[in-house]
């Protein structure tokens, strides 16, 4: 089993209702050292997406920057990463339970939540049903992968990850492998493969070849953490911005000014980073940092 320890994180360990998760600080941060200890920076908690091979990795490059200023907390969901990976179906009440209990236990006041695709709109669920938790949401591409009354699961894709016996054969051959996340993360996430380092490739790869990781990805991937967005959206009254790859390949900008206007008291922000794909903060961190900085400016004010 490949494992990897992303470069510049310490990890601690959280039991949850479903396991252990890992989650991850910066090594070295202000708030770590001895005479910061105690230290009242306001928390920063970084949520990774729900594809094959994610894990905290995805925001390795992004929060260096502000780790000085916040006590920055990156999980590996369970399911996923150096996290426990319980052999279950997987389904939206699973990841709004464990992010709470973080937001509890790790976080322990109002925190400003980054999340990404999937994740983040789960994360809209349970800012909905727990407001209290949250004192921002900076999310990018957010999605419930069945928006605007679209059912993913009758999707091909999905519709072929249903089928038993091919699930995880289709895992192994189309995400497990060096290959396979090579192709998917320059197909699907970048818009500019130039920019998937191999840190990146080994980071993907040692998510999807962690014993048992096919059970939440397949679950994923067949729709079972589906839902539509457009309904829960209105129900929010956390603070947001929502930030967009200008050629992101699952959804559009216009889809995402779509939702945001659903909502606009509470969606107070839109950004477009141009050049870039899904995961505009894996590809082009330097665009997004500076606009995160910018929404926490303004929630603070």
């Amino acid at each position: 089993m490949l494992q990897f320890q992303p470069i510049g994180f310490h990890q601690q360990a959280l039991t949850t209702d479903l396991g252990v998760m890992a989650y991850y600080t910066p090594q070295g941060a202000p708030w770590r050292s001895p005479e910061a200890e105690g230290a009242d920076l306001p928390p920063l908690v970084f949520l990774h997406s729900l594809g094959g091979g994610s894990s905290a990795f995805e925001w390795s490059r992004f929060y260096p920057a502000l780790a000085s200023s916040y006590r920055v907390i990156a999980p590996d969901l369970i399911g996923w990463g150096q996290s426990t990976h319980p052999v279950r179906d997987y389904r939206v009440a699973d990841y709004c339970g464990v992010i709470a209990t973080l937001l509890e236990s790790v976080a322990r006041q109002p925190a400003v939540v980054v999340a990404s695709s999937l994740t983040a709109g789960v994360t809209v669920q349970l800012a909905i049903a727990r407001p209290e938790l949250f004192k921002g949401l900076f999310l990018i591409s957010p999605s419930g992968n069945g928006d605007f009354g679209r059912d993913y699961r009758l999707s091909l894709p999905a519709q072929v990850a249903a089928t038993p016996g091919v699930d995880k054969l289709l895992y192994q051959v189309g995400a497990a492998n060096e290959m396979a996340v090579s192709t998917f993360l320059s197909n699907f996430l970048f818009a500019d493969p130039q920019r998937i380092s191999p840190e990146i490739i080994k980071g993907y790869l040692a998510g999807t070849q962690q014993p048992n990781a096919e059970y939440a990805a397949l679950a994923s991937l067949r729709g079972d953490i589906c839902f539509d967005l457009a309904r829960f959206l209105p129900q929010l009254t956390t603070r947001t911005a929502f930030v967009w790859g200008e050629k992101s390949r699952f959804s559009s900008p216009d889809f995402g000014r779509r939702l945001a206007k659903l909502n606009p008291q509470a969606v107070e922000q839109f950004h477009v980073v141009a050049a870039a794909g899904v995961l505009p903060h894996l590809e082009r961190p330097a665009a997004v940092v500076p606009l995160l900085e910018s929404f926490l400016d303004a929630i603070e004010q």
